[in-house]
């Protein structure tokens, strides 16, 4: 093994890969979209 720390990005895909993801993109965001998901509009205050 070398000397030099890997990159952020090769340490992520590592993990993907010890985390038995999956690599395809599009399969990636759908699971995004059931974990994650977007702020709503913040509601207006009410006037005074």
């Amino acid at each position: 093994m070398s000397d030099e720390p890997k990159p952020q990005l090769d340490k992520f895909r590592d993990l993907a890969r010890e985390l038995e993801c999956d690599e395809d993109e599009d399969a990636f965001d759908e699971r995004l979209k059931k974990l994650a998901k977007a702020p709503g509009k913040p509601k207006a205050e009410k006037p005074k």
